[in-house]
């Protein structure tokens, strides 16, 4: 087991994003944004600066957050597609160098235009996936599955399709905890209720290969309007005590990564200075909040084992 984070959420730059998984005692991070790019379009000499200070850091990335297929990415548009494909290719020879076997990847946006889980729709988000995950396959990468804005988020029947139809060993699971908070739930019939993150979590769970750290509360309004607060890890309703106790209690050893949003929280009118400590500090302190939440369920799911 280990403990890792989108350290684009302490700072752009990534020594400070280094700096902070030092200043944790972690080894590993799992990155996002590095400046105003990512791993797939870093010029030569930028990657070059990476691989030089991870080698000088100690710290090493054991998953590349990816774009690929997200909620940003229409299934039906082929520059889409491609784009994806296109970043899929030009990360694969960097992750190699690196040693990561995994990325995070989706499964395209939520259309706005017609039903999501349409048959033909469906057809089209399937095929493309498996030729990203065969891609994924032959460069020995697991492609991981986020729960996020995408067809695999509407529910947790939606995920459990995908894993029925996109059939390959290198496709797994990346559960995060905070997205269903914010999400419909998206069976039966319209308006459809916010999801459940225990419910999602407990249908899923057999298929998890890595856990994303996120809590929110959502609220909702009468019109469908949702506003959404990020909260530290536990404080919030996205049921992580529970998910995280119940993952030890059948085994799990795999990373739990921090994806905190409560950076966002801060004030405007505060200055670029203080905004940029706040996101270093928040980073630091959520992942220690979650140390400290880990033990609790370490120690609590031993103690019913003693029973």
């Amino acid at each position: 087991m280990f403990l890792t984070g989108f350290s684009d959420e302490a700072g752009s730059d990534f020594a400070t994003q280094l700096k902070a998984t030092r200043e944790l005692g972690w080894r590993f991070i799992e990155s996002r944004a590095i400046g105003s790019k990512n791993l797939a379009s870093l010029t030569e000499a930028e990657f070059d600066d990476v691989c030089r200070q991870l080698d000088e850091s100690g710290v090493a990335i054991n998953c590349y957050g990816s774009a690929i297929a997200n909620w940003k990415r229409h299934p039906r548009k082929a520059e889409d597609f491609e784009a994806s494909r296109a970043e899929l290719l030009a990360a694969l020879p960097r992750m190699k160098k690196l040693g990561i076997k995994m990325l995070r990847g989706m499964s395209f946006l939520m259309t706005p235009d017609e039903a999501p889980d349409s048959p033909e729709l469906e057809k089209i988000i399937f095929a493309k996936l498996n030729e990203l995950v065969g891609i994924c396959a032959d460069h020995g990468v697991i492609y991981g599955h986020e729960n996020c804005m995408n067809y695999g988020g509407l529910s947790y029947k939606h995920t459990l399709k995908l894993l029925d139809h996109v059939k390959s060993d290198n496709f797994k699971l990346i559960f995060d905890t905070g997205n269903p908070v914010f999400n419909f739930r998206h069976l039966g019939q319209p308006p459809y209720p916010l999801q459940s993150s225990w419910e999602f979590y407990r249908n899923v769970r057999e298929f998890i290969a890595y856990v994303h750290i996120k809590d929110a509360c959502t609220d909702l309004a009468d019109n469908g309007e949702r506003t959404t607060r990020f909260t530290w890890p536990g404080e919030g309703c996205g049921d992580v005590r529970a998910i995280v106790c119940d993952l030890l209690r059948h085994g799990y050893d795999g990373g739990f990564s921090m994806e905190p949003h409560v950076a966002v929280v801060f004030h405007d009118d505060k200055s670029d200075d203080d905004k940029a400590a706040w996101r270093y500090s928040s980073y630091v302190e959520y992942g220690r909040r979650f140390e400290r939440l880990l033990e609790d369920c370490r120690q609590s799911v031993g103690a019913e084992k003693l029973r």
